[in-house]
């Protein structure tokens, strides 16, 4: 049995030299609100898994049965999590850095190469390899945008509990029209939403005079 054609990326860095590969990948780059999720997953080269696929592409429940898949046949795997008042201070380009970096560190297993989805990462002990799209092209990668999509869902699915009036879990924080509605109704909540995104800054400055932020 063969990997499917289209993750197979990695296999042109396997050498003498480079005989593990870390995939890197985040959830939530995008949302209003919630954290940004990073992951980093290592298999041995011969390891195969035709099901593994970029996150966006497969279902909710196949991405949770892989989930499960992915953290059982891992050489290793990491998580880095940046919440939302740091994604504030620093940006979120340079959170995903941070939340990437972090869930590299987690993995505590040795490495030769950093395979990133489109990310450019200073400072790695190995070379670093960033590739456009790289979550639709290598196994290792796919494998990371599973393992941070499922992570952070279950995140926003917690905050959809202790917020109902929200629907934290059903949109995960994007800009819906039902967050979008809520925020506009109730305000931001304070160290959940990303203030300094444009939407959750204009419904503050709304609520400001009426209501204080949400704890």
């Amino acid at each position: 049995m063969k990997q499917s054609k289209g993750l197979t990326y990695q296999e042109q860095f396997y050498s003498d030299k480079v005989k593990l590969i870390v995939g890197v990948d985040e959830a939530g780059r995008g949302p209003l609100a919630g954290p940004v999720v990073a992951a980093a997953v290592i298999f041995s080269r011969a390891y195969i898994n035709k099901e593994i696929n970029d996150s966006k592409q497969i279902s909710e429940k196949k991405r949770k049965e892989l989930f499960e898949i992915i953290k059982k046949d891992a050489l290793a795997y990491g998580v880095g999590i940046v919440d939302a008042e740091t994604i504030d201070k620093i940006n979120i380009y340079e959170a995903t850095k941070v939340a990437m970096k972090e869930a590299i560190k987690n993995l505590n297993h040795d490495y030769d190469l950093i395979l990133t989805d489109a990310m450019k990462l200073e400072n790695q002990k190995v070379e670093v390899i960033d590739i456009i799209k790289g979550d639709a092209k290598a196994l290792p990668i796919a494998a990371a945008s599973i393992i941070a999509k499922v992570t952070r869902d279950e995140m926003l699915n917690e905050l959809g509990k202790q917020y109902p009036e929200y629907g934290f879990e059903v949109h995960k924080g994007y800009g819906t029209k039902k967050h979008l509605e809520a925020l506009e109704k109730y305000g931001p909540i304070k160290k959940i939403h990303r203030l300094s995104y444009k939407p959750v800054y204009r419904s503050q400055m709304k609520q400001m005079n009426l209501f204080d932020f949400k704890d």
